[in-house]
C-alpha cells in the first residue's frame, strides 16, 4: 500500500495552508493578514448613539420639496410660495393646465398625501406608513454609512449594531489616544449634509434686519458664514442639489496650496447644476456644509463637468475627514451621543490571559488524555487537533476578522468537539478489534460506523451556529463564526486527515500488531 494516499495529501496541503497563514497571527512582526483583536481583548471605545429619527421626516420633506421645484423650472409649470414646514409642504399652482402633469410627477413618489383646494393650493406630506418606514429607514441607513465612514477611516473591524428602535451601538477596538478617539467622534457624528443653494440677491442687503422668521415668510432662511458667524447669507430655502447627488469626494489643493475638497456630482446632479448656472451667470451660489456657508461665489459661466470644490480654511485632517464622509454619504438624520465608554487595554490583557490560560490548559490535558487513553492513535488524534486549530486561526485571519473574548470561547470548544470525534472513531475501532476483525477492517468499519454520529452532531451544531450568526449581535456572531469555521475544519482534520494517516502507517500496524501500542487496548 502507497505511504501518501488522496487523504493523506489533502491533509498535508489543510496543515500547510494552516500553518502559513495562521504565523502572521502568532508573531505580529511578520508581514501578513492577521486576526484583528476585538474591544474586549485590547481595549477602545463604546459608544451609544440616538438617531433622531423625526430629522430624517424633516430631510424627506426637503427632498421633495426640491424635486418639485426642479420639475417645475424644468416642465415650465408656474408655482409660487413654495413653503417648507416640520411635517409637510405646501404651494401654489398657477395655472390649472398643468395639474395633470403635476399630478402624475407626484405620483411617482410613493406614500405621499395631497390634499388640494379649489384654489389650487397644494399640501402635501407623508402618510403614517411612509413616515415609520422613514424613521426606520433612517436608522439602517445610518449604520451602514457610520460603517462606511470608520471603515474608510482605517479601523480594523469596528462594530456597529442596532439597539432598538432609534439607538445604534458603535465599538471601535484600538481606540487608545484622545486625538484618535476625537476624530473618530467627529467622523461619526458629522451630518455631512452638503447642499448646494442660490442666495437671494434682491433680499441680500436686508439679511442683518431680517429675523429667521421673516426670511421664512418669503422663502428664504439665513445662514452664518463657516469661518466668521457675524458675516450672514440669505438663501433660498429650497436647495438647488444636495450631497445625495455626491457621488466622488477628495482632497485637492488650490493655487495658495490650502487644502480644499474637490466633489464630483452624478449624472443627474451634473444636469441640474448645469442648468442652474447656465441660467444664474452673475449671480453667487452658496455651498453649504451642515448648515454653515463655506463658499459663495458668483456664477461666471456655466459649469458643466458636473464638479466642484469645497473650501474654507481646511487642514489637511479635516478635509480628508469631510472627504471621507461625503463618499460615505450624509447621514439622513443627526445622531447624538448618549454613552460614551472608554475601555482599558488591562481590561484586555486581563480577559486574554484568562481566556489562554483556559485554552492551553484545556488544551494539554486533552492532549495527555488521548495520548494515555488511546496510544498512538491518540497522537494522530493531537496532530489533527493542533492542524484543527492553526486552520481556524488562519482563514480567520484570510477574512480580517476580530477575535472577541466569546470567540475565544468557541475555540475552546471547538476543540472539545474536534477530539470528540476522534474518541467516537477511536472507539468504534477499538469495539471492532476486541471482536477480532483485523486492524484495516477495523478502521475502516471504524470510520463508516462512526461517521453518522459524527456528522449529526456537526451538522446540528452547524445549524445552530448559523441561526446565532443570523440573529445575534457582534460578540455572538464572533463566538458563531469561530465554531462553524472550527466544525468545518475538524470535517478535514478529524475524519479526512486522521483516516489517511491511518492508511499511511497501515503496513506498520499490520506488521507490529501490537494494540496497545496502537490503539490503547490489550
Amino acid at each position: 500500500m502507497r505511504i501518501f494516499n488522496y487523504r493523506l495529501v489533502i491533509f498535508i496541503l489543510a496543515t500547510l495552508f494552516g500553518v502559513i497563514f495562521a504565523i502572521p497571527s502568532f508573531n505580529q512582526d511578520i508581514e501578513g493578514k492577521k486576526i484583528s483583536l476585538g474591544l474586549d481583548l485590547q481595549g477602545g471605545l463604546h459608544l451609544l448613539l440616538g438617531v433622531q429619527t423625526q430629522k430624517a421626516v424633516e430631510s424627506k420633506i426637503k427632498s421633495i420639496a426640491a424635486t418639485v421645484q426642479y420639475f417645475s423650472d424644468d416642465k415650465d409649470i408656474l408655482i409660487e410660495d413654495l413653503t417648507i414646514n416640520p411635517l409637510d409642504l405646501s404651494f401654489i399652482l398657477l395655472d390649472d393646465a398643468e395639474m395633470n402633469n403635476l399630478d402624475i410627477m407626484l405620483e411617482e413618489i410613493k406614500g405621499l398625501k395631497i390634499e388640494k383646494s379649489d384654489d389650487l393650493v397644494y399640501t402635501i406630506s407623508l402618510t403614517d406608513v411612509q413616515i415609520e418606514i422613514t424613521k426606520d429607514s433612517a436608522v439602517s441607513q445610518a449604520i451602514e454609512t457610520i460603517r462606511n465612514r470608520l471603515d474608510q477611516f482605517g479601523l480594523a473591524e469596528p462594530s456597529v449594531t442596532r439597539q432598538g428602535n432609534t439607538d445604534i451601538v458603535v465599538e471601535l477596538p484600538g481606540i487608545k489616544t484622545q486625538e484618535e478617539e476625537q476624530r473618530a467622534r467627529e467622523l461619526i457624528s458629522k451630518p455631512a449634509n452638503l447642499e448646494l443653494m442660490a442666495i437671494d440677491e434682491i433680499k441680500s442687503d436686508q439679511v442683518y434686519t431680517m429675523s429667521n422668521e421673516d426670511a421664512k415668510e418669503i422663502g428664504d432662511i439665513i445662514l452664518e458664514d463657516s469661518k466668521d458667524p457675524s458675516i450672514k447669507y440669505i438663501v433660498k430655502q429650497i436647495p438647488i442639489l444636495t450631497g445625495s447627488q455626491v457621488v466622488d469626494a477628495r482632497v485637492a489643493f488650490d493655487e495658495g496650496n490650502q487644502a480644499v475638497i474637490s466633489f464630483t456630482l452624478s449624472a443627474f446632479g451634473g444636469k441640474v447644476f448645469g442648468d442652474f448656472t447656465a441660467k444664474s451667470i452673475g449671480k453667487r451660489l452658496a455651498v453649504v456644509l451642515d448648515g454653515k456657508v463655506f463658499s459663495a461665489p458668483v456664477i461666471r459661466e456655466r459649469i458643466g463637468g458636473g464638479s466642484g470644490q469645497i473650501s474654507g480654511g481646511f487642514t489637511v485632517s479635516e478635509a480628508g475627514n469631510v472627504a471621507i464622509a461625503l463618499r460615505s454619504g450624509a447621514l439622513p438624520a443627526p445622531v447624538i451621543v448618549l454613552e460614551k465608554r472608554s475601555v482599558g487595554p488591562s481590561l484586555g490583557a486581563d480577559s486574554i490571559n484568562a481566556s489562554m490560560f483556559a485554552l492551553i490548559s484545556g488544551f494539554v490535558l486533552v492532549i495527555i488524555f488521548m495520548v494515555v487513553y488511546y496510544g498512538i492513535g491518540g497522537v494522530i488524534a493531537n496532530v489533527a487537533l493542533i492542524t484543527n486549530i492553526f486552520i481556524i486561526i488562519a482563514v480567520m485571519a484570510m477574512f480580517g476578522a476580530t477575535l472577541t473574548l466569546p470567540g475565544m470561547a468557541g475555540i475552546v470548544l471547538t476543540v472539545g468537539m474536534a477530539v470528540d470525534a476522534n474518541v467516537i472513531i477511536g472507539e468504534r475501532i477499538r469495539e471492532l478489534l476486541k471482536s477480532g476483525a483485523s486492524i484495516p477492517k477495523a478502521i475502516e468499519n471504524g470510520y463508516n460506523n462512526a461517521m453518522s454520529a459524527i456528522l449529526d452532531a456537526n451538522i446540528t451544531t452547524l445549524l445552530v451556529a448559523v441561526i446565532l450568526y443570523a440573529y445575534g449581535t457582534g460578540p455572538i456572531k464572533g463566538f458563531a463564526i469561530t465554531i462553524s469555521i472550527g466544525i468545518m475544519a475538524s470535517m478535514i482534520t478529524a475524519i479526512l486527515g486522521t483516516h489517511g494517516i491511518y492508511d499511511a502507517l497501515m503496513p506498520k500496524m499490520t506488521k507490529d500488531k501490537n494494540l496497545k501500542k496502537w490503539f490503547g487496548i490489550s
